[in-house]
């Protein structure tokens, strides 16, 4: 058995909740982080679904890279479906990411959203995220704190994402009432 490299592009990056002996900054080529999926359970319910990420096919994601040592390999696997993989709507799949400081490549465990499921999204308009983020919550907290949390993580990782900015201030504005 060998490490098991894991990607993190939305939750994961800032509370991956598994042991790992190494994080980097990655690059994924292919796909794109995006709010395509609908949130029955953690980010909101069946009768007020929230938006939650998903790797989508198509562009680039910047994210992180975690090690994790062979011999947690398989424990770490287990925890990541169990809590990634709720309602079945994302696909398990190891893609190519480049670490960014090193131009490496490796070989990473993606959850890559599966287009085929009835809680995908796709490309919804601006004003329907708003709206569907402003108002949901689920087990996992409220919709608007997920997008805030993602925003300023990845401030502070220094990954730029001026879609997901202009996305939180009018989740932002939406709640004050502005």
């Amino acid at each position: 058995m060998q490490d098991l490299w894991v990607f993190g592009y939305g939750s994961l990056m800032w509370r991956p909740g598994f042991d790992h002996v190494e994080r980097q900054h990655a690059l994924l080529h292919g796909y794109h982080r995006g709010f395509c999926v609908y949130s029955h359970v953690h980010r909101g319910t069946p009768s007020r679904p929230g938006l939650v990420f998903g790797l989508d096919a198509g562009g680039s994601c910047r994210g992180i890279a975690f090690r994790v040592q062979a011999h947690l390999a398989r424990e770490v696997r287990q925890y990541l479906v169990e809590r990634e993989q709720v309602t079945s709507v994302y696909a398990e799949a190891v893609k190519p990411v480049k670490l960014v400081a090193t131009g490496a490549r490796v070989e990473a465990l993606c959850f890559l959203v599966d287009r085929a499921h009835h809680q995908y999204a796709g490309r919804l308009p601006f004003e329907t995220q708003v709206d569907m983020i402003a108002g949901a919550a689920g087990q996992s907290g409220n919709n608007p704190d997920y997008l805030q949390s993602t925003v300023e993580h990845l401030h502070s990782e220094g990954i730029p994402d001026t879609g997901l900015d202009r996305l939180w201030q009018a989740v932002s504005a939406r709640q004050r009432g502005s």
